[in-house]
């Protein structure tokens, strides 16, 4: 009988390992595909002052815009904020709406490149979210799943927070025309 507990004993102590490892590699997984948002955030950044130089000679009109930008990318250059690229990029959606308004700005070569490159950006920074959603999902199923849930919530784990957007203006694709 006292084989028998030491048995059960265990091999849950095997099972309770096992759970929180399979938890840690998810967190890290999470971790991971949040890095690589940061990543590609990165990347359109470094676009964003060619691109606001490239503008500022046609519109005059949208300085307040365009330093907005400018502070937006600061801000998140300092803080790594998911939050303030959402806002960025609703900034940045608003700039391309705004560049159909100029019709010098949208034949200038440079301006037609820097646009294809934050498009291109934009499409690898989709697939970034996406990602992320998929391992945070992931996650979260782990932990609120029983019996792992007991685990997951015994060292501390908890639900993290899927990608989104809630400003329905910037759900909606900017038609751009080259």
């Amino acid at each position: 009988m006292l084989e028998l507990a030491i048995v059960l004993l265990i091999l849950l102590a095997v099972y309770i390992l096992i759970i929180y490892n399979k938890l840690t590699k998810q967190k890290l997984r999470v971790k991971q595909s949040k890095s690589g948002i940061d990543v590609y955030l990165q990347q359109r950044f470094d676009l964003i002052p060619n691109l606001v130089s490239c503008v500022k000679k046609y519109c005059e009109y949208e300085k307040e815009l365009l330093s907005e930008i400018t502070e937006l990318r600061s801000l998140y250059k300092e803080n790594k904020n998911l939050e303030i690229g959402k806002e960025l990029n609703e900034k940045l959606t608003s700039l391309i709406a705004v560049a159909e308004n100029y019709p010098d700005l949208k034949a200038d070569g440079q301006f037609v490149n820097l646009e294809k490159n934050l498009l291109k950006m934009e499409s690898q920074l989709q697939a970034a979210r996406r990602l992320y959603n998929i391992e945070v999902t992931s996650l979260n199923t782990i932990i609120c799943s029983f019996p792992s849930s007991v685990i997951a919530k015994a060292f501390g784990f908890e639900v993290e927070k899927l990608f989104e957007i809630e400003d329905l203006n910037a759900k909606i694709n900017v038609k751009v025309e080259m």
